[in-house]
């Protein structure tokens, strides 16, 4: 950091930003009647409290439809016991947008081991009291209450798009219906769907026939014999070798430029989903970043108390949406899409740049990053022509595919850039690395890392390596343990040139399909090992929607081959798999046990 950058910020005269609420968007009546607005023609209806961030889906929808013109109000964690929120803003003219918020409803409400969460993240002051379970359908039942024959309900966000056709929800142990069915909504848009938002608005307000826009799901009655035939919400009730065929069908039907369509049949009704909508360009992704966002909490919620997700989110930089990395207990690939999309330099530089503007940043960036902060800025060129293969993947348990060249020179133009931004104290890097590509990338890796461990990271690396065992690392889709060595080394070799004592981190799971107490037992000997550590955290797997984990624990099921594989569902067991890796008994005596 120069001198110079830190007078200039450190400068109690430069310019500050104060805001108001005429700077977000309605969420009162009073915020409309001071625009003099009669009506909204969107309201949107979401999960958490409004928080007008880059990083939260909802906001960045309200600022779309901003720009495009329209009428835009919110209401964040309606009251589902009274109407006296969700009548605020009055009926929209146009439809209701409805999310259950930035997570999965029930995956924010609820532990692996199903005790309910007594903070959240995105309430204010943080009690865990304001977003209900299954939210999506909660607030379209609270918005039909009190409103009839309303206008259309079209959902969105996370919890709607991997809930979006036959999923196995783990709270309820069972297959339930497309929330589409269960909502009792008109439409869904699904993954990022920036273009189908914009499309659909369009063709509603203009009253046209919108079923056919991309990256959209509807019911119909009838089916779409264009489109793939996915087994039915029957045929996946009674056979789960059945669920598997949907679920590799939805799977494999996620890229804009390979997918078809899907048609599903439930019960004398079918689902419609038509082929995804088209990635953002680096121009558009620009476009986006640059809307009037205020990284605040609004007024309305702010009186209630801080909402903790800002401590991290609001001096932090989204420089890509995708992943490639396809681990089998995430949904991100499936959500986001599995080609990169980067921002420009200049536009992130720039958002570096403003947040002088903020009395409350003190120069330290949170995070340069995205799903993967190290797939920034290059992408498969057979996949940008052709889209993503169909069983086919960027990288696995045992390979990285030759297509794919790791090069991680961009990047480090990045950041050595953002660490010359006035103003800019520090810029860490805290989004998930993938170490296999910084081992893969034979040209740049080297100094990639380099960079990483001299300017952007905050005394310890996470990375996340969740198992060693081979069978286990095969069935959740991650890297073979001797790449993790490498790493190791590598990094430690640096530290010492560089003469810091900076440590690596490590996300461990337990009970995830496929793993047993012997496999928690080999995980630690490797851990005291090969580490020379004594993990102190692991998380129990959480089977989500969306993700091929949660289809092995509820088929007990090798998705590839159709196999038996044991899955660990007696929760004591599962708790107990985490002891053994973390416990800090001497590790003889917790072996021999």
């Amino acid at each position: 950091m120069s001198r110079r950058n830190k007078n200039e910020h450190d400068n109690p005269n430069r310019d500050t930003v104060t805001f108001t609420e005429k700077d977000f968007l309605p969420t009162t009546r009073a915020d409309m009647d001071a625009r003099g607005w009669d009506y909204c023609d969107i309201i949107l209806v979401s999960g958490d409290a409004y928080i007008d961030s880059p990083f939260i889906g909802v906001a960045m929808v309200g600022r779309m439809l901003e720009r495009m013109g329209y009428k835009v109000g919110m209401i964040g964690q309606p009251d589902v016991k009274s109407g006296e929120d969700i009548l605020r803003l009055g009926e929209p003219r146009l439809y209701w947008g409805v999310s259950g918020g930035s997570v999965d409803s029930m995956v924010s409400n609820y532990t692996a081991t199903k005790k309910f969460r007594n903070s959240d993240d995105y309430t204010p002051g943080g009690k865990n009291d304001k977003r209900p379970d299954r939210a999506i359908s909660v607030y379209c039942n609270l918005i039909r209450q009190h409103f009839k024959n309303t206008v259309p309900l079209v959902l969105g966000g996370i919890e709607a798009s991997l809930r979006r056709v036959t999923h196995y929800d783990y709270w309820s142990n069972k297959l339930k219906k497309p929330i589409l069915f269960d909502a009792k909504a008109d439409v869904l848009i699904y993954g990022m769907g920036e273009m189908a938002l914009e499309e659909l608005t369009r063709a509603m307000d203009e009253k046209r026939d919108y079923r056919d826009v991309r990256g959209i799901c509807y019911i119909s009655k009838e089916p779409n014999l264009d489109f793939h035939q996915m087994p039915s919400h029957q045929d996946c009730l009674d056979d789960k070798e059945k669920y598997i065929d949907l679920f590799d069908l939805f799977y494999d039907n996620n890229d804009p430029i390979a997918a078809n369509g899907l048609s599903q049949a439930v019960d004398t009704r079918f689902l419609i989903q038509n082929p995804p909508c088209h990635h953002l360009n680096e121009a558009a992704m620009d476009e986006n970043s640059n809307l009037p966002f205020t990284r605040e909490l609004h007024p309305y919620y702010a009186k209630m108390g801080k909402v903790k997700c800002l401590e991290t989110i609001k001096f932090s930089i989204m420089t890509h949406h995708g992943c490639w990395g396809e681990c089998n207990f995430c949904a991100i690939g499936v959500h986001q899409g599995r080609t990169i999309r980067t921002r420009s330099e200049e536009n992130i530089l720039a958002e570096a740049n403003d947040f002088n503007k903020y009395k409350d940043y003190k120069g330290i960036i949170s995070d340069v990053g995205g799903p993967t902060a190290n797939m920034y800025g290059y992408e498969c060129n057979k996949k940008e022509k052709l889209g993503t293969c169909d069983h086919q993947r960027c990288v696995d348990a045992t390979h990285l595919c030759q297509s794919m060249k790791p090069n991680h020179s961009r990047n480090i133009n990045l950041l050595r850039q953002v660490r010359e931004v006035p103003g800019v104290r520090k810029a860490f890097v805290a989004s998930g690395v993938r170490y296999d590509l910084i081992t893969a990338d034979k040209e740049h890796g080297y100094d990639y890392l380099k960079e990483m461990v001299k300017h952007h990271i905050s005394g310890q690396m996470k990375v996340a390596p969740e198992h060693t065992q081979q069978h286990v690392l095969e069935l959740m889709g991650k890297p073979g343990k001797q790449t993790l060595i490498d790493f190791k080394k590598l990094y430690d070799k640096l530290n010492k040139e560089e003469g810091k004592e900076q440590f690596l981190t490590y996300y461990l799971i337990a009970a995830h399909p496929g793993c047993e107490e012997k496999d928690m037992h080999e995980l630690k000997r490797f851990t005291k090992d090969e580490l020379q550590m004594n993990p102190e955290q692991a998380q129990v797997f959480t089977p989500t929607p969306g993700t091929y984990s949660a289809v092995m624990y509820y088929t007990e099921m090798d998705p590839k081959t159709r196999r038996k594989i044991f899955v660990e569902k007696d929760t004591k067991r599962k708790e107990k798999q985490k002891q053994i890796v973390v416990n800090k008994e001497s590790f003889a005596s917790g072996f021999a046990s």
